[in-house]
């Protein structure tokens, strides 16, 4: 059985049904829904959708002490390789790989592109989302943080689980997000990057209501909330 566990705001682990660990947009530390320490993380795999403070500020930390694999945009790639990491995979908008726990390909996401982190000035990254195939019928999206886009409409049926922010004022809010769903037509919907900070205060009970019998919207208490599938 697969699982989705929710670290709070956009952070997800995904563990595959070989029990490959894949972390998602790591942001511990400064994390206010959780208290779990970056190296007690366990993870094969590191993915980040771009290179903001809150989805990459803990990615190298976290892949030194697990002895993950770090896996993003190309340009994330030539930044944490300046920072000793050695273990490597570019992705770009459009590209997939099929990596041993299954495929994962690197899919448009609207947002900004600035890398954070010490000598990161010179780099820029267009920002993506992910979509996870595992096969026997789990193909698991995380949009990373996104404006709504026509884009979506190409993830129409090929989608299980659909993990989308909901949070407003830097991504979609409320009333795009269930566009988006109409878009995907995902069987589950997780939201996430809601609450965090005062800018995005939605309310995913709110959200679950305007999705009504589109999909089931699973809303997954942050910081310590899972989902087996």
């Amino acid at each position: 059985m697969a699982k989705l566990d929710f670290y709070g705001h956009a952070t997800f682990g995904l563990t595959t049904d070989d029990g490959t660990r894949i972390i998602i947009d790591p942001f511990f530390g400064e994390n206010p829904w959780t208290d779990v320490e970056v190296d007690k993380v366990e993870a094969d795999y590191v993915f980040c959708t771009h290179g903001h403070f809150d989805h990459f500020v803990d990615a190298i930390p976290l892949v030194k002490a697990s002895g993950a694999k770090f896996v993003g945009s190309y340009e994330l790639v030539e930044y944490v390789e300046t920072q000793g990491v050695t273990d490597v995979h570019p992705l770009h908008i459009g590209g997939g790989w099929n990596f041993p726990f299954g495929r994962a390909k690197m899919v448009v996401a609207v947002h900004g592109g600035r890398v954070y982190g010490e000598g990161a000035e010179a780099y820029t990254t267009d920002a993506g989302g992910f979509v996870f195939d595992l096969g026997r019928g789990k193909r698991v999206y995380h949009a990373g943080d996104t404006g709504l886009t026509l884009d979506m409409k190409l993830l129409r049926d090929k989608v299980d689980i659909a993990l989308l922010p909901i949070g407003d004022n830097f991504t979609m809010g409320l009333e795009d997000a269930v566009t988006a769903v109409e878009f995907i037509r995902p069987s589950i919907v997780i939201p996430f990057h809601y609450k965090t900070w005062p800018y995005i205060e939605q309310d995913p009970e709110e959200f679950k209501a305007m999705v009504g019998d589109r999909a089931t919207v699973e809303i997954l208490e942050q910081g310590v909330g899972s989902y087996d599938f």
